[in-house]
């Protein structure tokens, strides 16, 4: 998962973790005892493994294999580099959690085992919008474990002063809801900055554009493409709605902090900003409600941007079986299932996401995820999110006055720079 703003407001501390999905639960009762005297070692990121989740993994794994199992929590500062060098080393973690975004540039570089037996085996029905990430150039390097996307986050008082009632199934009807407010009540109808990049990006899928294409042997900047002007055109009528500064990101100031102030209708965001709302003001928890962000039909969600992590088995792990043991139990309906409800992330099934009953906010997550997508799923994207992000200053571009193409053109030197550094 590319991280960005998930990151600096610590979403790690929040996705208290699915375990993903797999086979059936019949693998867990067939008991190998195979593996006495052995110990795994597994890397998951600090905040996606909760106390039941791992407690009940590890006495289901140590039951089934007679192995021990190490879990060991890393920080998600610095991970990055610190995965890349464990992945070389000879005697590297046997399992490890990876962002689903990171996972292309680790399999490039044949850190990554392939689990293709295993996505036969127990991954039929994974979700195809969250594993896609877990393939590259064909082959399974790891398997989808869990996601997470935005929705929208109202003031239901705001709302009701508005004389509004019910929540919009299209985004024509959002719009309109929006200039209710505008007009019958002194609050912001939306906070929306105008480098919230992965609402964007989240546009950007659900109009079909590709923010990337090959030219030769090479990625290069597909900004000046129709679709992504469409994607942009969309974003400026939801930021028309906005007093928020055009050269600033969701996080500068946290969205959810001016939320929490009570003077603004929306804001599109992540359901755990609803807690960063109710620590800076919690009077305002009762008036804070949830909705899928609409689309251009009531039938299809927008688009979102998918992040989440994958779990993959190192290449030089001399325990590639007892991995795989491991997957197929972390990845079963039971444990897949109690981890979406405990934490509110969404499954790497659809037919798992019963689970999320009674989360308002996960509820209001999960029908755009068979819609959902992420950045470009080439090694080569990573240096494209660096600070300052060109796609962000394409963004503040448009929204004060350039055309699209004219954006494109003004960062596509920048892009097409940062897709060709070296890995």
């Amino acid at each position: 998962m590319k991280r960005g703003l998930l990151a600096a407001t610590g979403v790690a501390a929040m996705l208290v973790t699915v375990a993903a999905c797999g086979s059936g639960d019949d693998d867990e009762k067939a008991g190998t005892d195979g593996f006495k005297g052995e110990t795994l070692t597994v890397w998951a990121m600090n905040g996606s493994t909760p106390d039941g989740w791992t407690k009940d993994v590890k006495a289901a794994f140590e039951k089934k294999t007679g192995a021990k199992l190490k879990l060991e929590i890393q920080q998600w500062n610095g991970i990055q580099q610190k995965v890349t060098t464990a992945l070389s080393e000879s005697d590297p973690p046997d399992v490890i959690e990876i962002g689903n975004t990171q996972t292309p540039a680790y399999a490039q570089t044949g850190g990554l085992a392939e689990l293709t037996d295993l996505k036969e085996s127990i991954g039929a029905d994974w979700a195809d919008s969250l594993n896609k990430s877990a393939v590259y150039e064909g082959k399974q390097y790891a398997a989808p474990w869990y996601a997470v996307n935005r929705v929208v986050l109202y003031n239901k008082k705001i709302w009701a002063k508005a004389g509004i009632k019910g929540t919009p199934r299209t985004r024509a009807e959002f719009f309109q809801d929006l200039e209710t407010i505008r007009k019958k009540t002194d609050a912001e109808p939306l906070y929306l900055p105008g480098q919230n990049w992965y609402f964007f990006d989240g546009l950007a899928i659900g109009t079909g554009a590709e923010l990337v294409k090959k030219d030769g042997d090479k990625w290069v900047s597909n900004l000046t493409d129709a679709k992504v002007a469409k994607a942009m055109d969309i974003y400026k009528q939801y930021q028309s709605f906005s007093k928020a500064p055009k050269d600033k990101d969701e996080a500068t100031p946290q969205q959810a902090d001016v939320f929490a102030k009570g003077k603004t209708g929306a804001f599109i965001g992540m359901g755990y900003e609803a807690a960063v709302a109710v620590k800076a003001n919690p009077e305002i928890e009762k008036d804070i409600g949830y909705f899928t962000i609409p689309g251009e039909t009531a039938d299809k969600p927008e688009g979102v941007f998918l992040g989440g992590s994958n779990l993959a088995v190192a290449a030089g792990s001399k325990k590639q079986e007892l991995a795989k043991e491991f997957l197929k139990i972390a990845l079963s309906d039971t444990y897949e299932g109690q981890l979406a409800k405990e934490g509110g992330v969404i499954p790497n099934k659809e037919s798992l996401q019963s689970h999320l009953k009674g989360n308002a906010s996960a509820e209001a997550a999960a029908p755009a995820v068979a819609g959902g997508g992420t950045t470009p799923l080439i090694p080569e994207w990573a240096p494209v999110e660096n600070a300052p992000n060109p796609i962000k200053t394409y963004m503040t571009a448009v929204l004060k006055g350039k055309s699209p193409t004219e954006a494109a053109k003004s960062v596509e030197d920048e892009m097409n720079k940062r897709l060709s550094q070296e890995q």
